[in-house]
């Protein structure tokens, strides 16, 4: 039980108003502490409050919107397939440099989460290179990173196939931008985005701060998996599982190597090829939906 941790209490001698025995309590300077103060007990509530914050103002949140978009996709009438979830498109209309401007301000503000994550491990002492997003094993990370995403990126194009045609998923449309200049750029940040966001909050942070409260391995990596699913689910049940799983090998990956800068990079080639890829396709080969 977490009682009141006191650092600090001024000594008071006789006649001051301090009535009670010196015993348990050392002096130090001017001042006494507790023998015993229960600081664990308020570090594990800041630290609980701490996470939940985080969450609340990056993928936590999208976890909740994905939950309403969900209901409301399976509640409107016609199969999830002729719905469409689109997930980087234009925001001004024929209006390129504003629709540009409101691009890059997506990007850079989705990264906010990010710099409060790296504040905070460097309050705590430890740095964003605790958990591995750094440049110092720059080919590590791109080659780990390249062997992931192939693996990872043709399985999880059978699954969404699959689902889709199952009826379990949206049809899910990676971008609809003009076809301007900046388009391949934008795209390759928003993948870029996607890939530090998710990666350092949802394995390096979330997992750090899970083991730090005491979690057993197994349920911090159901955690972790499960909150990756969670902000997927807008597009569907597949999107759900398909990166539910994907969390759980990334997960296991992570903390064999202790790095996310691996994941980063396996992330980011994934929704780069998704992001092109389809801005190349679509509507030229049968076996990609639009």
């Amino acid at each position: 039980m977490c009682t009141k941790s006191i650092a600090e209490l001024p000594f008071r001698g006789p006649g001051e108003g301090y009535t009670g025995t010196q015993e348990g309590l050392g002096r130090v300077g001017s001042a006494v502490t507790l023998s015993t103060p229960h600081r664990s007990c308020l570090e594990r509530r800041t630290l609980r409050s701490e996470l939940l914050l985080v969450l609340a103002l990056s993928l936590g949140a999208n976890a909740v919107g994905a939950l309403i978009s969900f209901i409301g996709s399976v509640t409107k009438p016609g199969p999830l397939r002729n719905q469409a979830a689109t997930l980087v498109t234009t925001q001004a209309p024929g209006r390129p440099w504003l629709d540009l401007a409101w691009q890059l301000f997506g990007v850079a503000t989705a990264l906010v989460p990010v710099a409060l994550v790296a504040h905070l491990l460097a309050r705590e002492g430890a740095g964003i290179r605790a958990i591995g997003f750094d440049l110092r094993r720059p080919r590590f990370d791109l080659a780990r990173g390249a062997a992931i995403a192939a693996g990872i990126g043709g399985t999880g194009l059978a699954l969404y196939l699959g689902a889709r045609a199952e009826g379990f998923n949206l049809t899910v449309v990676p971008e609809s931008l003009p076809d301007l200049w900046w388009r391949i750029p934008v795209l390759v940040a928003a993948a870029v985005q996607n890939a530090v966001l998710e990666e350092v909050v949802v394995v390096g942070y979330l997992l750090r701060r899970l083991e730090q409260l005491g979690w057993a391995p197994m349920t911090a990596l159901a955690a972790s998996a499960a909150l990756r699913g969670s902000y997927h689910l807008y597009q569907g049940i597949g999107g759900l599982v398909g990166n539910m799983a994907m969390g759980t090998i990334f997960v296991l990956l992570y903390r064999r190597w202790r790095r996310v800068g691996p994941l980063v990079a396996a992330h980011a080639l994934i929704d780069t090829v998704a992001f092109i890829g389809y801005a190349l396709l679509a509507g030229k080969v049968s076996w990609l939906p639009t």
